[in-house]
């Protein structure tokens, strides 16, 4: 499908959500478009997780379900987040290349019936991968109701890690390409230690299931490994996206409650930063937690960003799913607005009757429009209209807060001082009181310029590089003030004790 060249600048907040019209016939489809213009939608993910649908058998397509979503929406003024299906591969795929499946820690090969279940070093996946892809961005590259791309969705959701052969021998290689020669491997890793040494890296095993005292300098590159995979896997897609699409793409991101995943890495990736956040709703401070997500995710950003997705209410996969009181639908999504948030998407549009997520609120829930839920989504949407302003608005802080996915990495693997170190414990107890004081605060990586900051709190720093130790005592001698709260500048990138490396 060929159009005019799409706007790709943001002039409103974006809001909306992920839509899923091919669990609905089609006379849904026209409700669904006038009750989105009625709560003033402007813009909706699509094909999301619909790949065994539009293929469904290896190089047969059907588009015309999308094709007609795509027209409907593009002609009531709804733009589309196009999507990228390929967190859910149909099971023919799963079928003709059983080699792809997800391998557990314990060596346990994972069933299929969810999503995610996919070794991302498997090179039939990405081949796979790569031709749905190309053939979506070939036929609504240039539709002019596209004007974002949506990559994937959640990687690192179910399978940050796999642990086949596949990944096995791609571990392999990225150590061979990071360190170059084995002997430098040894030497940051210390294998000397119990006398771990590689002759070559084709020694190096995945950290599996192993008896207790894995070496952690392993089982940080292998954190690194496992997160440079999905980044490969994006910029792949990326990079077949742009032959045929100039509109900006983007991945959701799960700041924070993604260990996994080391978003820094990952922000140089995307040309919008977006994140999905739904609250503990049995934390009693949640509010608190919704602020520090909004914050990190700024950070991350360096600037405007964008929600993905949450909740309207409930959700349906925490223990207890707590819907949410009156006024706090409004008060939630406006605390991710006031800290740089320029679009405020939900999952989803309107609420499945089938399948895991049923229980799932949704703007649209199961009954229907005369609902406090639907009030509340349409009186949202009322809202953000006049605040169409502060698009690209910048958020003044003068406290910054260090946050370094490699130090919650490591302060938590096995054998440390006591099983009560908790990275987040540390910046969550910080960050708390700073909230309840109403201080604004960045979030900055431990390398980054501080220089504009009265204050630099550092409440988990247990991983410090040479360069970041430079840069925290540069700060603090040129009148900076800095906290640092217990074991913090334990050790090297390599979990190596810095005071032994002096």
């Amino acid at each position: 499908m060929q159009g005019t060249s799409q706007e790709t600048a943001v002039q409103d907040i974006r809001f909306g959500g992920d839509y899923n019209p091919e669990q609905w016939p089609e006379e849904i489809w026209l409700e669904d478009v006038r009750l989105m213009r009625e709560a003033g939608v402007n813009l909706v993910s699509l094909g999301v997780f619909n790949w065994g649908i539009i293929e469904p058998a290896p190089g047969e397509y059907d588009w015309s379900g999308l094709d007609a979503i795509v027209e409907l929406l593009h002609a009531n003024g709804i733009g589309v987040n196009m999507g990228t299906p390929t967190s859910s591969p149909p099971a023919w795929l799963r079928k003709a290349h059983p080699e792809i499946r997800l391998v557990d820690a314990e060596g346990r090969t994972l069933a299929g019936g969810s999503r995610h279940g996919v070794c991302p070093s498997s090179p039939a996946y990405a081949e796979a991968c790569a031709s749905i892809v190309d053939k979506i961005a070939e036929r609504y590259g240039r539709h002019p109701a596209v004007k974002l791309w949506h990559i994937h969705n959640e990687y690192g959701w179910a399978n940050v890690e796999c642990y086949c052969e596949a990944s096995a021998a791609a571990f392999q290689g990225w150590l061979a390409e990071k360190y170059g020669d084995v002997d430098r491997l040894n030497d940051a890793w210390g294998t000397a230690f119990w006398g771990l040494v590689y002759r070559s890296f084709d020694q190096v095993e995945a950290p599996a299931a192993a008896p207790p005292g894995v070496n952690p300098a392993l089982q940080l590159d292998w954190k690194r490994f496992s997160n440079d995979e999905h980044v490969r896997n994006y910029r792949m897609q990326r990079e077949v996206i742009a032959r045929h699409s100039e509109a900006p793409a983007t991945t959701n991101f799960m700041i924070p409650n993604c260990e996994g995943m080391d978003y820094r890495r990952w922000a140089g990736t995307v040309d919008v930063v977006s994140n999905n956040h739904y609250l503990i709703a049995e934390r009693p401070d949640h509010q608190i937690e919704l602020s520090m997500s909004a914050d990190l995710t700024r950070a991350v950003a360096n600037g405007p960003w964008m929600v993905m997705e949450h909740s309207t209410s409930a959700v349906n996969w925490q223990p207890r799913n707590i819907a949410k009181t009156p006024g706090e639908l409004r008060r939630n999504s406006l605390a991710h607005v006031a800290r740089g948030a320029d679009g405020l998407m939900f999952f989803q549009w309107r609420a499945s009757r089938a399948g895991a997520e049923k229980f799932h609120s949704a703007m649209l829930p199961h009954g229907g429009t005369d609902t406090e839920v639907w009030r509340d989504v349409a009186a949202l949407g009322n809202d953000l209209k006049k605040l169409s302003s502060v698009v690209g608005a910048d958020v003044a802080a003068d406290v910054a807060v260090l946050w370094d996915w490699e130090s919650w990495w490591a302060l938590e693997l096995e054998w440390r001082p006591s099983v009560d170190l908790k990275y987040r414990e540390r910046v969550e107890a910080y960050y708390a009181a700073l909230w309840r004081e109403h201080v604004t605060v960045d979030f900055a990586h431990p390398e980054a310029d501080l220089s504009g900051y009265r204050l630099v709190v550092a409440p988990s720093s247990y991983v410090l590089t040479d360069a970041a130790s430079k840069n925290l005592r540069g700060y603090v001698e040129n009148g900076g003030h800095l906290v640092v709260s217990y074991f913090s500048g334990i050790v090297d990138e390599h979990d190596t004790d810095r005071k032994s490396t002096r």
